[in-house]
């Protein structure tokens, strides 16, 4: 996609219409818009780059140990990317 923002911030003006021209949700119509639009291009890209998923009732492996506490910048890593961003509107 040339440019996935302006094609969501298109996505959640079309909800927002849809919905009655609600005000106050901007933040739930750009999520939204957010899935669709993702969603559509994972559909569309090569099936056989994905990861398979595993059958119901497969074994997991198991997740690698914990790292010691204050050993590492992954957490701080984590908890940055996990910031909310800036609040966008749908109009």
């Amino acid at each position: 996609m040339p440019n996935l923002e302006e094609t969501i911030r298109e996505r959640a003006y079309h909800l927002w219409l849809a919905d009655g021209c609600r005000d106050g949700a901007a933040d739930a119509y750009w999520l939204s818009a957010q899935r669709e639009v993702l969603n559509a291009s994972l559909s569309n890209s090569d099936v056989g780059t994905a990861p398979a998923m595993p059958e119901a009732g497969a074994a997991t492996p198991k997740a690698p140990a914990k790292a010691k506490a204050g050993k590492s910048a992954a957490p701080k890593a984590a908890a940055k990317a996990a910031a909310p961003k800036a609040k966008r509107r749908a109009a």
